[in-house]
């Protein structure tokens, strides 16, 4: 795989799975837009850990949730590297909160965050890749609860199958321009956002025993699947999502 003279930019890339997706898209030669909205020593030192590549790799303060700091984004790619060619629409938060204890304010944090960010991306990043003429991948990151109920955790399941649909009709009607959109929906990652899991013995032995291979996915296991999808052998895939999780959504507990 070689992603060399592409130009991708990931949301939410100085942390968890958007830091792995960032680091294994530079592996793969590619020049990286680093979009953060806090922690800015942690983009700093990704920078550093990118030393070697440092002028093929540029971190981006932008809240996403916001339009004008999403155009600000996609301009800062062209503007130092001269074209956008893959989209990571990464950012994402939860709040685990019931459909019955929600807040308004809770509900339009993750709706943003998740959904509108990735719906404006997709469109900020395809109207560049047209004027390009060249095509372009734009990749979704979901999750399994796209599709499989979290019950407790409703709003970010209604965001993520946002994002499924936005996958499927931005794909549509986007093939005709050669730009391919494709979600990611990764099962129970070792993240930041999972160390209340990880750091309970028992929660973990719960949830590794619920997953067919026994283990949380590593990060890198997601970004893997991302930087495939951004490269030739994934180009005739597109309004589709590809589950990495372990065989959880069809795990059963038997009869």
């Amino acid at each position: 795989m070689n992603l060399k003279d592409k130009v991708a930019i990931v949301t939410g890339g100085n942390s968890g799975i958007g830091m792995a997706i960032v680091l294994e898209l530079a592996r793969q030669g590619a020049s990286i837009v680093i979009d953060y909205v806090a922690h800015p020593e942690a983009t700093d030192a990704l920078e550093k850990q990118l030393a070697a590549m440092s002028d093929r790799v540029i971190g981006v303060k932008a809240d996403v949730s916001q339009i004008a700091e999403l155009q600000d984004l996609v301009a800062a790619a062209v503007n130092k590297f001269g074209r956008v060619d893959i989209m990571v629409n990464n950012a994402g938060v939860e709040t685990r909160t019931s459909i019955l204890d929600t807040t308004e304010a809770q509900y339009e944090k993750v709706l943003s965050i998740n959904l509108k960010s990735a719906f404006f991306g997709t469109q900020l990043a395809a109207q560049q890749m047209i004027k390009q003429g060249s095509g372009g991948r734009i990749i979704n990151i979901t999750s399994v609860h796209e599709d499989w109920p979290m019950p407790g955790n409703t709003a970010y399941c209604l965001s993520k199958g946002g994002m499924r649909m936005l996958t499927r009709t931005a794909g549509v009607e986007l093939a005709p321009h050669n730009i391919l959109v494709a979600g990611v929906g990764p099962g129970a990652v070792a993240t930041p956002i999972n160390l209340g899991t990880m750091n309970d013995p028992k929660l973990l032995n719960k949830l590794d025993n619920a997953i067919p291979l026994g283990r949380m996915a590593k990060p890198g296991e997601i970004a893997s699947v991302v930087a495939f999808l951004a490269g030739d052998g994934a180009s005739y895939i597109t309004a589709t999502t590809i589950f990495v999780d372990g065989g959880i959504m069809q795990s059963s507990p038997g009869l």
